[in-house]
C-alpha cells in the first residue's frame, strides 16, 4: 500500500507556531521521505524563505490557489485569476512549477463541473483526499492527529492520499511517529504523482 502525505499552507494571518514547518521538514528528512506541499499564493509572498526550503528540500509542490478563497464561489474570471496568481508567487519564489497538481481550498469546487474544467484548462488535475485528521483544529493535540491518521490509513487497506496542514503544532508533534508506525506496517510513503487517482 502506498501513502501519500500532503500538506496545505495557509494564509499569513493563520496562527501558527514558530519552526513548525522547518520541524515538519526535518521528520520528512530524517525518515527520506517526499511530501506534497499545496503553496497558497499570499503564503508563499509572505514566507519565501520557506517555501524555497520546502522546493530545495526536494518535495513535490502543487497550487493552493492565490486567495484561499471556496473555488466554487468564484465567477470564471477570478477563478482563472486565482489560479495564475498563486502559480506565478510560487515559480517565482521557488523556481518550481505546481502544475500538474491543484488542491481547492476546503474542497470546495472539487465535484463543481465548472471549477474542475476551469483547473484542468490552466494545465492541473484535483487532488483531493481520503484521510484527513483534521490537524488544523486547535482541540487536536498530536496524539489524536496521529491516531486519526492511522486508522483513516489502516481502515482504506490501499493507496491514500492524507490532508495535513504546515502550520499545526499538533502535526509537528505527530509526523515523527505517524512516518514511523506507517513504515513499520509495511506502507510506502510517496509524493502524489506516484499515485493514480485514489
Amino acid at each position: 500500500m502506498r501513502v501519500a502525505l500532503t500538506f496545505d499552507t495557509e494564509f499569513p494571518g493563520r496562527p501558527t507556531s514558530t519552526g513548525v514547518e522547518d520541524r515538519l521538514l526535518e521528520a520528512l528528512a530524517e525518515r527520506g521521505v517526499t511530501a506534497t506541499f499545496f503553496l497558497q499564493g499570499r503564503w508563499a509572498r509572505a514566507n519565501p524563505e520557506q517555501a524555497r526550503r520546502i522546493a530545495a528540500a526536494g518535495h513535490r509542490l502543487g497550487n493552493h490557489s492565490n486567495f484561499h478563497a471556496p473555488m466554487n464561489g468564484l465567477d470564471d474570471g477570478m477563478l482563472r485569476y486565482d489560479i495564475r496568481r498563486a502559480e506565478e508567487t510560487i515559480r517565482e519564489t521557488t523556481g518550481a512549477d505546481p502544475r500538474p497538481w491543484f488542491r481547492c481550498p476546503f474542497g470546495a469546487g472539487m465535484e463543481d463541473e465548472r471549477v474542475l474544467a476551469a483547473i484542468g484548462e490552466l494545465g492541473y488535475r484535483h487532488v483531493g483526499w481520503n484521510v484527513d485528521p483534521e490537524d488544523w483544529n486547535e482541540e487536536h493535540a498530536g496524539a489524536e492527529v496521529e491516531r486519526l491518521v492511522l486508522e483513516g490509513v489502516r481502515a482504506r487497506e490501499r493507496d491514500t492520499i492524507v490532508l495535513l496542514h504546515g502550520w499545526p503544532e499538533a502535526t509537528a508533534e505527530a509526523l515523527p511517529r505517524i512516518i514511523s508506525t506507517l513504515v513499520a506496517d509495511g506502507v510506502e510513503l510517496v509524493s502524489v504523482d506516484s499515485l493514480e487517482r485514489v
